[in-house]
């Protein structure tokens, strides 16, 4: 009986002990907390440099230089000067006091009107409507220039008057003198004209006819 108490009482030392060992040993041996494992810091990436290609600078083609405009020149205006003029030579070749065979001077038609005409145009109607007339012998254009250059005047200026017609028609030996002016607005003109004897200065005929412009 006093063995069986011996053992129980060793058994429960022992269980002790042991208790008490796995205590101790519990204290000392305490596991550290694991430290997180904190993220290795990422090394900052460089940027990529792209190497600039040098530009090119383009080399400027040959400039034109703008042509300037050339001005319209004006447009050149036409009359109808043998239209106006054959039917006035027609009713002069048959007027009163007309002597077949004399000699007749034709002056250059006198520019009266508001602008530039060209009176050498009306002058050549007159004489072309006047060739071949069978009444009048005309005075030469070279022997009528030739008179005017005398007077200081071109051969193709008008005498300006009807007396100075006169005194160059006598001095050519001219029985008649044949005085126009073109008067009025220049773009429809009027064309005047009076047949005069050269010895007496009388006007036996005169006529008025208007110039159709054309363009």
């Amino acid at each position: 009986m006093l063995i069986k108490e011996i053992r129980r009482y060793m058994l429960l030392a022992t269980a002790a002990l042991l208790l008490a060992g796995c205590g101790l040993t519990g204290g000392g041996n305490k596991t550290a907390p694991v430290e997180e494992a904190k993220p290795t810091p990422q090394q900052p990436v460089p940027p990529v440099t792209v190497p600039q290609v040098p530009t090119i600078p383009t080399q400027p083609g040959p400039v034109t230089p703008p042509q300037p405009q050339q001005p319209q020149p004006p447009r050149e205006r036409v009359w109808n000067w043998d239209g106006a003029v054959q039917p006035m030579m027609g009713k002069m070749l048959q007027a009163d006091g007309v002597s077949a065979g004399s000699v007749l001077l034709v002056d250059s038609v006198n520019n009266r009107t508001n602008g530039s005409l060209p009176s050498v145009k009306a002058t050549t109607a007159l004489r072309n409507a006047l060739a071949n007339n069978g009444t009048f012998t005309l005075v030469g254009e070279s022997q009528l220039a030739t008179a005017k250059q005398q007077l200081g005047l071109s051969a193709q200026d008008s005498l300006g008057s009807r007396s100075k017609a006169i005194g160059i028609a006598r001095n050519v030996g001219a029985q008649y003198v044949l005085y126009t002016s073109a008067n009025g607005n220049v773009n429809s003109p009027t064309l005047q004209m009076q047949l005069m004897l050269v010895q007496t200065g009388e006007i036996i005929w005169s006529g008025k006819g208007s110039v159709e412009r054309i363009q």
